[in-house]
């Protein structure tokens, strides 16, 4: 019985290390409850937030018994979806989203997000960390007002904080695009060519993981989706879809950096063509004319010329340096190489 007894506490110790679950109240006495206390909240201005960072469709299953999520809900909540998903199970909602997370050398990563919400419960799931949960709780840390929002309304809100993860992204595309730019204007072509490689595909990643949302944030901004919903909720999920439009806007923009990017790659590759070329057709031109003048020297006729030895050797050769010296003085002033 002891050992039995040890197990359970160990089993309660870490399903309250793995599931943060606060009650906000809107009189701001907000507190954090374990699992032992979880039940629906019993007050319309209170908010209860459980949120499981682990893959453990055990707790999964217990929190929806005590918070009474349908049990195809619960399925639906505990499973591994593939992509952006938007159900509704009676009076509860489920939403899988991804998070994107930039691991660094344009390699971008999604974590798959699970959110169900019902009357005054929200229930976040991912079993990866997802860098913008615990900002939001160590923000809303102490006495809040969130008990005065609806469980959709935060909804809306945890899906604001998922795409500001791409506009993250996004700025860190940006900041490697100005990288690149600047080591192509400084003459580095070979890394220029795999980094332009690293970009494209970064750009393809952030567009495949975005672009799947559109059902999810357009469903969500329908009156058909939860007639019951208040203008005041509608117009937050309204605005959740204008910002997941901004959000495709910027991703689609990263394919425009890549191509101007390759544009400016391609022209400073042209503009050093053109210098070499420039410097060889210089060259031949100033080779050209000495051999004109060494053909000259070597035709088969007599003149005083030839009779004047080694001088007139000495002389043709100063005559051909002199006139390399002024052709290069005359193209080094004409910045023609």
């Amino acid at each position: 019985m002891i050992s039995n007894s040890s197990d359970q506490d160990g089993s309660q110790k870490e399903a309250d290390r793995s599931a943060h679950i606060t009650l906000y109240c809107a009189d701001g006495s907000d507190r954090q409850l374990s699992m032992d206390k979880l039940m629906p909240p019993t007050h319309d201005d209170d908010l209860l937030w459980v949120d499981i960072d682990r893959d453990s469709p055990e707790l999964v299953a217990d929190v929806c018994r005590a918070l009474q999520v349908p049990s195809a809900g619960c399925t639906h909540l505990a499973g591994r979806a593939s992509a952006p998903q938007l159900r509704r199970y009676g009076k509860f909602m489920f939403i899988h989203a991804i998070a994107v997370e930039h691991r660094g050398g344009l390699e971008f990563e999604g974590t798959m997000l699970a959110i169900a919400a019902g009357p005054n419960v929200v229930i976040t799931v991912h079993h990866k960390p997802i860098e913008f949960i615990p900002s939001l709780r160590k923000r809303e840390h102490g006495e809040t007002k969130l008990g005065l929002l609806t469980a959709p309304s935060f909804v809306a809100s945890l899906l604001d904080w998922h795409l500001d993860t791409y506009f993250d992204a996004v700025s860190d595309f940006e900041v490697a695009v100005e990288h690149l730019e600047e080591s192509i204007l400084d003459g580095s072509q070979n890394e220029s060519t795999r980094q332009l490689s690293r970009l494209r595909r970064g750009a393809s990643c952030l567009r495949r993981m975005l672009a799947p949302h559109r059902g999810v944030f357009s469903g969500l901004s329908r009156p058909d989706f939860d007639p019951e919903d208040d203008e005041v909720t509608i117009g937050h999920f309204r605005r959740v879809d204008e910002h997941f439009n901004r959000a495709m806007a910027a991703v689609e923009n990263t394919r425009s950096l890549v191509v101007g990017t390759f544009e400016l790659f391609s022209n400073q590759i042209a503009l050093r063509t053109n210098s070499v070329m420039r410097v060889l057709t210089f060259a031949t031109v100033i080779i050209g004319c000495q051999t004109v003048i060494a053909g000259a020297l070597g035709m088969n006729f007599k003149a005083s010329l030839f009779e004047t030895a080694s001088f007139g050797f000495w002389a043709a050769i100063a005559v051909m340096v002199g006139i390399t010296m002024v052709a290069a003085w005359i193209g080094k002033r004409k910045k023609w190489f």
